[in-house]
């Protein structure tokens, strides 16, 4: 990894960004493993307005050497401060398509990596909750965020609630909160 001399300003601003974010949203089927994941588009929306509102950005560059095909991930400050990794893999196939979905897949995990984010994932935040905090019920405030969400972007009330198993947003786990953050902000936008 390589940095700035300082990389004071950017740890503080990531460190709020990070507060803010909720998980990339799983929203991409993957037919051949039968499974979902957080596609790219899912991770920018995750951190765009937590970047934006801490003077955070990014640029991806693709690159190649002997061992694969991969990005340089430069996260920065308008501070001028940054922090920047390099993530390559190893292609088998050399052919345009086959280097597009490699640079596509390292630009995801760098991402995701370098801003700190989880994909939204109903088996990782299970396997988090510990003792009585996986009963607890969500505040008020939030319930009330939750809501006007649920209005701007037009949601199916029933399917969103069922999702969540919850009878209504009152009664949503509070672990749960972030997750249905992001999963209506990703559909807003």
């Amino acid at each position: 990894m390589n940095s700035s001399d300082s990389i004071k300003n950017l740890a503080e601003a990531l460190c709020n960004a990070q507060a803010t974010m909720g998980g990339a949203v799983k929203d991409s089927a993957n037919p051949f493993f039968k499974s979902s994941y957080a596609d790219l588009t899912s991770v920018i929306k995750a951190i765009k307005q937590p970047f934006t509102d801490n003077g955070l950005s990014y640029t991806q560059f693709p690159v190649t050497n002997e061992h694969g095909i991969g990005v340089i991930t430069r996260l920065m400050h308008t501070s001028g401060e940054w922090l920047e990794q390099e993530y390559y893999l190893p292609i088998v196939k050399r052919d345009p398509q086959a280097a597009g979905s490699a640079i596509t897949y390292a630009r995801r995990y760098a991402l995701q990596s370098i801003a700190g984010i989880p994909t939204a994932d109903d088996d990782a935040e299970a396997a988090m909750l510990r003792g009585d905090d996986a009963n607890e019920v969500i505040a008020e405030s939030k319930a009330e965020h939750i809501k006007s969400l649920l209005e701007e972007s037009g949601a199916d009330v029933k399917k969103f609630l069922a999702y969540f198993k919850a009878k209504s947003v009152d009664t949503m786990l509070a672990v749960d909160y972030n997750r249905a953050v992001a999963t209506l902000k990703a559909k807003i936008k």
